[in-house]
């Protein structure tokens, strides 16, 4: 009988389970203890974890590393891996490492600008953008090697997913990108921050299921008006609605608010897509407390 390679988070999409993942932040240091306990708090409450790589062009301990100590401490993880920094040499190198280490979730991006982080000096590479990187991830789950002829220990088993943002203001551009991704190999979808449900259900319905792309609907954490402020103002993309804005403001507590907020999100999306991916910046602790307000005490499926 032959073993299954699957992956936790590859067998619950593929059995069509609502699926859950989160976001944590590697630390901007050498020290993974504060990450792998917010890590630790998810145990049990969601499939998978994905670690970020480099989000914002902002100098974080690599996520290929910090996969790894998620791995060793029992957890799964999802590798981000985005393409502004490495040529196609040193991204094909860390494919195959993050295989042979048992990493097997990625998540494929191109990665945000360097201008958008704290050393705007930095010189990008993006050789590739995340469409290439899934088209290079296809070929060596077909045991391609880049060069030439096959390679020699065989195809690897990589579970490839993209990114994209429903509230997208270009859907041609949308749909165009997502028929490239799927075409690329993409196997599921984790979306942006999705604050419009009609968004989320014209892409479900309009994109995605048509080309049988699972998706995970971005919830994100906000932590007061001030907060949800500054992401419509520098964030890319970003549209919290008014009425989210002022439920905040006019909160005793705007932190449980937005706690609230997402478990309203969460509720809502799961009747429209496969699953959700929470991401709660400097706030992983409060997840469990938005999965509880949601009603998911346990893992689905």
């Amino acid at each position: 009988m032959e073993r299954d390679l699957r992956t936790a988070l590859q067998r619950a999409i593929e059995a069509g389970n609502q699926v859950l993942t989160a976001e944590v932040m590697p630390p901007r240091g050498a020290d993974p203890t504060h990450m792998l306990s917010m890590a630790e708090s998810l145990r049990g409450r969601v499939h998978a974890l994905n670690v970020t790589d480099g989000s914002r062009a902002v100098m974080r301990m690599s996520s290929l590393a910090s996969c790894k100590l998620l791995l060793e401490a029992g957890l799964e993880p999802v590798l981000q891996m985005a393409c502004r920094d490495r040529n196609r040499i040193a991204l094909q190198a860390d494919l195959l490492g993050a295989h042979a280490l048992g990493i097997h979730n990625l998540l494929c991006l191109t990665g945000d600008p360097v201008r958008a982080g704290d050393q705007a000096d930095a010189r990008p590479v993006n050789e590739f953008e995340s469409v290439k990187l899934l088209q290079q991830v296809q070929a060596l789950n077909s045991g391609v090697d880049p060069v030439q002829g096959t390679l020699p220990d065989g195809e690897t088993t990589l579970f490839a997913g993209c990114a994209a943002d429903p509230q997208s203001r270009s859907w041609s551009g949308l749909q165009r990108r997502l028929h490239r991704k799927q075409a690329a190999g993409a196997r599921f979808v984790q979306t942006q921050m999705v604050m419009d449900p009609s968004a989320l259900e014209r892409f479900q319905h309009e994109l995605a299921g048509p080309l049988g792309l699972p998706v995970l609907a971005g919830v994100f954490l906000l932590k007061s008006a001030k907060n949800a402020r500054f992401i419509n103002r520098v964030v890319p993309g970003a549209c919290i609605p008014d009425e989210l804005i002022h439920r905040l403001e006019c909160s005793e507590h705007p932190a449980m608010e937005g706690v609230a907020i997402a478990a309203e999100q969460v509720k809502r999306y799961l009747g429209i897509v496969s699953g959700v991916h929470l991401m709660a910046i400097k706030a992983e602790q409060r997840i469990p407390m938005i999965l509880d307000r949601a009603g998911l005490s346990s893992l689905p499926g």
